[in-house]
């Protein structure tokens, strides 16, 4: 099974420049700027491009979040472009953010368990080479510290995700009744001629 999972992702990316296909696109994932100066860490998944329909890849090893590359159909309107560009800037926050909260967590765990540690008089490592840990109070007392800390921070996120969301929903219903309105001005069309 090992030995299959290894071939199919030796083959995605080719087969990805293959499957390019003429009316269905996905939208880049992020700005070319952005792409660069993240391409190590940005996850390799590629859908087909010949593909109509989102596709969610697997989790980023930062963020642990998984990204979302956008269709772009032939024929998308004004208002459908909008929410998509919306939909991709906030994954794209919502992905920085994230990366970066984890980053800051589990460099200040490390700290902490290391003044810890030093202040028992221990090693990072046991006498069997094993990195030594804290028990679960001693962890519980870094984690309430670090979520007051945090506090603010995570209230301004909270903040500005509902009004994203928001936003994105309104869009949303935006085009629905867009695509409600050309539906019926299509048959009106066909019943006068």
């Amino acid at each position: 099974m090992a030995a299959f999972g290894s071939r199919v992702k030796s083959l995605r990316l080719p087969l990805c420049r293959a499957l390019a296909g003429r009316g269905c696109r996905l939208a880049p994932q992020r700005s070319e700027e952005r792409r660069e100066a993240a391409s190590s860490r940005v996850s390799r998944f590629c859908p087909p491009t010949q593909s109509c329909h989102d596709w969610i890849g697997p989790p980023d090893k930062y963020s642990n979040l998984r990204p979302v590359h956008f269709y772009i159909p032939e024929n998308e309107s004004p208002v459908e472009q909008k929410l998509r560009e919306l939909r991709q800037e906030t994954q794209e926050w919502n992905q920085q953010f994230w990366a970066n909260q984890n980053l800051t967590f589990n460099k200040k765990k490390e700290e902490f368990i290391h003044s810890r540690l030093k202040a028992k008089g221990l090693d990072l490592r046991n006498e069997t080479g094993q990195k030594a840990t804290l028990n679960a109070e001693e962890m519980a007392d870094f984690y309430k510290e670090f979520l007051s800390k945090n506090f603010q921070k995570h209230m301004y996120y909270n903040r500005d995700w509902y009004k994203r969301n928001f936003a994105i929903t309104f869009l949303m219903g935006k085009v629905a009744l867009e695509k409600i309105w050309n539906k019926l001005r299509r048959k009106q069309k066909k019943l006068s001629v």
